[in-house]
Protein backbone atom coordinates (compact mmCIF):
# COMPACT_ATOMS: atom_id res chain seq x y z
CA UNK A 1 0.00 0.00 0.00
CA UNK A 2 1.60 3.21 -1.18
CA UNK A 3 1.52 5.83 2.25
CA UNK A 4 0.14 9.22 1.55
CA UNK A 5 2.68 12.18 2.84
CA UNK A 6 1.22 15.36 3.56
CA UNK A 7 3.11 18.18 2.10
CA UNK A 8 3.29 21.84 3.74
CA UNK A 9 3.80 23.46 0.18
CA UNK A 10 1.35 25.49 -1.48
CA UNK A 11 -1.80 24.11 -2.04
CA UNK A 12 -3.52 24.61 -5.54
CA UNK A 13 -7.22 24.22 -5.41
CA UNK A 14 -7.86 22.49 -8.22
CA UNK A 15 -7.40 19.13 -9.81
CA UNK A 16 -4.52 17.58 -10.94
CA UNK A 17 -5.73 14.03 -12.68
CA UNK A 18 -2.84 14.12 -15.46
CA UNK A 19 -0.13 15.29 -13.06
CA UNK A 20 -0.90 12.46 -10.33
CA UNK A 21 0.27 9.61 -13.55
CA UNK A 22 3.74 11.16 -13.24
CA UNK A 23 3.83 12.43 -9.37
CA UNK A 24 5.71 9.78 -7.76
CA UNK A 25 8.51 9.50 -10.46
CA UNK A 26 9.75 13.62 -9.88
CA UNK A 27 9.29 12.79 -5.69
CA UNK A 28 11.53 9.73 -6.25
CA UNK A 29 14.05 11.82 -9.04
CA UNK A 30 13.91 15.14 -7.25
CA UNK A 31 11.31 16.01 -4.14
CA UNK A 32 11.69 20.00 -4.91
CA UNK A 33 9.70 19.15 -8.47
CA UNK A 34 6.85 17.35 -6.96
CA UNK A 35 4.49 20.57 -7.38
CA UNK A 36 5.69 21.42 -11.16
CA UNK A 37 4.50 18.55 -13.72
CA UNK A 38 3.36 18.80 -17.19
CA UNK A 39 -0.11 17.32 -18.81
CA UNK A 40 0.36 13.79 -19.83
CA UNK A 41 -0.56 13.32 -22.88
CA UNK A 42 -3.49 10.71 -23.01
CA UNK A 43 -4.42 8.52 -25.88
CA UNK A 44 -6.46 10.41 -28.90
CA UNK A 45 -6.03 13.18 -30.47
CA UNK A 46 -4.59 16.58 -28.03
CA UNK A 47 -4.47 19.92 -29.58
CA UNK A 48 -2.52 21.90 -27.93
CA UNK A 49 -2.91 25.91 -28.60
CA UNK A 50 -0.24 28.08 -28.08
CA UNK A 51 -0.81 32.01 -27.85
CA UNK A 52 2.16 34.57 -27.89
CA UNK A 53 4.23 32.54 -30.21
CA UNK A 54 4.70 28.87 -31.50
CA UNK A 55 6.15 27.86 -28.61
CA UNK A 56 8.79 25.36 -29.89
CA UNK A 57 10.54 25.27 -26.47
CA UNK A 58 6.86 24.27 -25.05
CA UNK A 59 6.33 21.59 -27.39
CA UNK A 60 9.24 19.88 -27.55
CA UNK A 61 9.14 19.29 -23.97
CA UNK A 62 5.92 17.96 -23.50
CA UNK A 63 7.08 14.78 -26.57
CA UNK A 64 10.70 14.18 -24.38
CA UNK A 65 9.03 14.37 -21.33
CA UNK A 66 6.33 11.63 -22.74
CA UNK A 67 9.19 9.38 -24.20
CA UNK A 68 11.07 9.81 -20.66
CA UNK A 69 8.14 7.88 -19.36
CA UNK A 70 7.06 5.92 -22.18
CA UNK A 71 8.73 3.03 -24.43
CA UNK A 72 8.92 3.13 -27.76
CA UNK A 73 9.76 5.60 -30.87
CA UNK A 74 7.73 8.95 -31.82
CA UNK A 75 7.14 10.25 -35.29
CA UNK A 76 7.21 13.66 -36.24
CA UNK A 77 5.59 15.23 -39.51
CA UNK A 78 6.51 18.81 -39.11
CA UNK A 79 5.49 21.71 -41.65
CA UNK A 80 6.97 24.56 -39.91
CA UNK A 81 10.14 24.16 -38.55
CA UNK A 82 8.90 22.82 -34.91
CA UNK A 83 11.32 20.01 -35.15
CA UNK A 84 14.55 22.29 -34.54
CA UNK A 85 17.65 20.03 -33.64
CA UNK A 86 19.20 22.67 -31.81
CA UNK A 87 16.12 23.28 -29.22
CA UNK A 88 15.80 19.45 -28.95
CA UNK A 89 19.15 18.84 -28.34
CA UNK A 90 19.61 21.24 -25.76
CA UNK A 91 16.42 20.57 -23.76
CA UNK A 92 16.70 16.48 -24.18
CA UNK A 93 18.51 14.63 -21.22
CA UNK A 94 20.15 12.18 -23.57
CA UNK A 95 21.09 11.39 -27.19
CA UNK A 96 19.24 8.14 -26.91
CA UNK A 97 16.07 9.51 -26.37
CA UNK A 98 16.99 11.94 -29.47
CA UNK A 99 17.19 8.77 -31.24
CA UNK A 100 14.01 7.92 -30.63
CA UNK A 101 12.48 10.39 -32.68
CA UNK A 102 11.76 10.38 -36.66
CA UNK A 103 11.04 13.39 -38.57
CA UNK A 104 9.40 13.62 -41.48
CA UNK A 105 9.30 17.05 -43.03
CA UNK A 106 6.44 18.26 -45.72
CA UNK A 107 7.34 21.43 -47.39
CA UNK A 108 4.15 21.52 -49.69
CA UNK A 109 0.61 20.48 -48.84
CA UNK A 110 0.82 17.08 -50.61
CA UNK A 111 4.18 16.60 -49.37
CA UNK A 112 2.87 16.80 -45.94
CA UNK A 113 -0.42 15.21 -46.92
CA UNK A 114 2.23 12.47 -48.18
CA UNK A 115 4.00 11.96 -44.78
CA UNK A 116 1.20 11.62 -42.81
CA UNK A 117 -0.32 8.54 -45.26
CA UNK A 118 3.38 7.03 -44.84
CA UNK A 119 3.35 6.59 -41.42
CA UNK A 120 2.21 3.20 -41.09
CA UNK A 121 4.93 2.13 -43.25
CA UNK A 122 7.92 4.28 -41.60
CA UNK A 123 6.18 2.60 -38.88
CA UNK A 124 6.65 -1.15 -39.63
CA UNK A 125 10.05 -0.38 -40.82
CA UNK A 126 11.16 1.06 -37.41
CA UNK A 127 9.46 -2.44 -36.16
CA UNK A 128 10.88 -4.54 -38.32
CA UNK A 129 14.83 -2.60 -37.49
CA UNK A 130 14.08 -2.87 -33.51
CA UNK A 131 13.12 -5.66 -33.39
CA UNK A 132 16.61 -7.20 -35.46
CA UNK A 133 18.60 -5.22 -33.49
CA UNK A 134 17.10 -6.37 -30.04
CA UNK A 135 17.58 -10.17 -31.55
CA UNK A 136 21.00 -9.41 -32.19
CA UNK A 137 21.85 -7.96 -29.30
CA UNK A 138 20.14 -11.18 -27.36
CA UNK A 139 18.23 -8.90 -25.09
CA UNK A 140 14.74 -6.70 -24.94
CA UNK A 141 15.33 -3.18 -24.12
CA UNK A 142 14.97 -1.64 -20.52
CA UNK A 143 11.49 -1.25 -20.07
CA UNK A 144 10.70 2.55 -18.58
CA UNK A 145 6.63 1.33 -18.97
CA UNK A 146 4.96 -2.23 -19.06
CA UNK A 147 1.99 -1.53 -20.38
CA UNK A 148 3.74 -0.16 -23.92
CA UNK A 149 6.56 -1.81 -26.60
CA UNK A 150 10.17 -0.45 -27.10
CA UNK A 151 8.88 -0.97 -30.78
CA UNK A 152 5.38 0.23 -31.49
CA UNK A 153 5.12 3.75 -31.45
CA UNK A 154 5.07 5.82 -28.20
CA UNK A 155 3.46 8.80 -29.88
CA UNK A 156 2.51 11.03 -33.24
CA UNK A 157 3.08 14.35 -33.66
CA UNK A 158 1.78 16.82 -36.38
CA UNK A 159 2.71 20.86 -35.14
CA UNK A 160 1.32 23.45 -37.26
CA UNK A 161 -1.39 20.97 -39.05
CA UNK A 162 -2.94 24.32 -41.00
CA UNK A 163 0.19 25.47 -42.34
CA UNK A 164 0.76 24.17 -45.52
CA UNK A 165 -2.60 23.71 -47.00
CA UNK A 166 -3.44 27.53 -46.02
CA UNK A 167 -0.36 28.33 -47.39
CA UNK A 168 -0.07 26.80 -50.50
CA UNK A 169 -1.12 29.00 -53.36
CA UNK A 170 -1.97 25.74 -55.94
CA UNK A 171 -4.83 24.99 -53.92
CA UNK A 172 -8.45 26.03 -54.26
CA UNK A 173 -10.16 26.61 -50.78
CA UNK A 174 -11.86 23.61 -51.11
CA UNK A 175 -9.57 21.36 -51.99
CA UNK A 176 -7.29 22.57 -49.13
CA UNK A 177 -9.66 22.25 -46.59
CA UNK A 178 -10.53 18.68 -48.16
CA UNK A 179 -6.96 17.33 -48.09
CA UNK A 180 -6.65 19.00 -44.30
CA UNK A 181 -9.61 17.03 -43.59
CA UNK A 182 -8.03 13.79 -44.69
CA UNK A 183 -4.58 14.43 -42.99
CA UNK A 184 -7.08 14.83 -39.71
CA UNK A 185 -9.11 11.62 -40.58
CA UNK A 186 -5.81 9.78 -40.99
CA UNK A 187 -3.84 11.01 -37.89
CA UNK A 188 -7.40 9.62 -35.67
CA UNK A 189 -7.23 6.29 -37.39
CA UNK A 190 -3.42 6.01 -35.86
CA UNK A 191 -4.30 7.36 -32.97
CA UNK A 192 -6.91 4.28 -32.46
CA UNK A 193 -5.29 2.22 -34.23
CA UNK A 194 -2.27 2.32 -32.33
CA UNK A 195 -3.95 3.27 -28.85
CA UNK A 196 -1.52 6.44 -28.58
CA UNK A 197 -0.98 9.98 -28.18
CA UNK A 198 -1.54 12.02 -31.28
CA UNK A 199 -0.26 15.64 -30.28
CA UNK A 200 -0.96 18.40 -32.98
CA UNK A 201 -1.23 22.73 -32.68
CA UNK A 202 -1.97 24.94 -35.77
CA UNK A 203 -1.35 28.22 -36.31
CA UNK A 204 -4.34 29.90 -36.37
CA UNK A 205 -7.74 29.66 -35.02
CA UNK A 206 -10.06 30.28 -37.40
CA UNK A 207 -13.08 28.51 -39.30
CA UNK A 208 -10.22 27.00 -41.48
CA UNK A 209 -8.99 25.48 -38.86
CA UNK A 210 -11.85 25.03 -36.71
CA UNK A 211 -12.16 20.76 -38.03
CA UNK A 212 -9.00 20.46 -35.69
CA UNK A 213 -10.58 21.22 -32.67
CA UNK A 214 -13.76 19.08 -33.76
CA UNK A 215 -11.88 16.33 -34.22
CA UNK A 216 -9.05 16.70 -31.17
CA UNK A 217 -9.97 14.23 -27.99
CA UNK A 218 -8.47 16.55 -25.51
CA UNK A 219 -7.31 19.82 -25.53
CA UNK A 220 -4.45 21.99 -24.17
CA UNK A 221 -3.87 25.82 -24.30
CA UNK A 222 -0.53 27.18 -23.22
CA UNK A 223 -0.49 31.11 -22.49
CA UNK A 224 2.88 32.59 -22.26
CA UNK A 225 3.14 34.64 -19.02
CA UNK A 226 5.68 37.21 -17.33
CA UNK A 227 6.51 34.24 -15.14
CA UNK A 228 6.94 31.33 -17.90
CA UNK A 229 4.25 29.61 -19.92
CA UNK A 230 1.18 28.85 -18.26
CA UNK A 231 -0.39 25.70 -19.44
CA UNK A 232 -4.74 24.73 -18.61
CA UNK A 233 -6.28 21.70 -19.91
CA UNK A 234 -9.32 19.58 -18.63
CA UNK A 235 -7.99 18.03 -15.15
CA UNK A 236 -4.58 20.22 -15.34
CA UNK A 237 -2.98 23.82 -14.43
CA UNK A 238 0.27 24.62 -14.88
CA UNK A 239 1.50 24.47 -11.12
CA UNK A 240 3.90 26.42 -9.07
CA UNK A 241 7.03 25.60 -7.30
CA UNK A 242 8.83 27.50 -4.89
CA UNK A 243 11.94 29.69 -5.53
CA UNK A 244 15.03 30.83 -2.95
CA UNK A 245 12.89 33.79 -1.99
CA UNK A 246 10.30 32.20 -0.54
CA UNK A 247 8.39 33.09 -3.65
CA UNK A 248 6.71 30.87 -6.33
CA UNK A 249 6.97 31.04 -10.13
CA UNK A 250 5.78 29.10 -13.29
CA UNK A 251 7.49 27.31 -14.97
CA UNK A 252 10.50 28.27 -17.08
CA UNK A 253 12.65 26.90 -20.20
CA UNK A 254 15.60 26.21 -17.51
CA UNK A 255 13.52 24.30 -15.06
CA UNK A 256 11.92 21.84 -17.49
CA UNK A 257 15.58 20.68 -18.59
CA UNK A 258 16.10 20.18 -14.72
CA UNK A 259 13.11 18.17 -14.71
CA UNK A 260 13.99 16.11 -17.68
CA UNK A 261 17.45 15.67 -16.66
CA UNK A 262 15.84 14.35 -13.00
CA UNK A 263 13.38 12.03 -15.11
CA UNK A 264 15.78 10.67 -16.98
CA UNK A 265 18.34 9.79 -13.95
CA UNK A 266 14.98 7.90 -12.55
CA UNK A 267 14.17 5.62 -15.30
CA UNK A 268 17.68 5.07 -16.12
CA UNK A 269 18.98 7.17 -18.70
CA UNK A 270 22.22 8.48 -18.37
CA UNK A 271 22.01 12.15 -18.82
CA UNK A 272 24.62 13.58 -21.78
CA UNK A 273 27.23 16.39 -20.96
CA UNK A 274 25.78 19.56 -22.35
CA UNK A 275 25.03 20.09 -26.18
CA UNK A 276 26.57 22.62 -28.46
CA UNK A 277 24.44 25.44 -29.85
CA UNK A 278 25.28 24.63 -33.37
CA UNK A 279 22.35 23.15 -35.36
CA UNK A 280 22.70 20.65 -37.62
Amino acid sequence: MREQVTSNRLTVDQPTRDADRNRSLADQADPATDEMLWPSLDDGITLLDVEGGRGVPILQSLVLDHLLLHDGPAFWVDADGHATTTTLAQIAPSQRLLNRIHVARGFTAYQHYGAVCDLPTAVNKSIQMSTTDAGAAGQRPPSHDEDTSPHTPALIVALAIDAQYRADDTLGETHAETLQARTLAQLATYAEGYDIPVLVTRNERNEFTEPVATVANHHLECEQTRMGPRVVGEGFETLVYPVDDGAYDQTTFAYWRQLLAARATQVGVEPMTPASTTSR
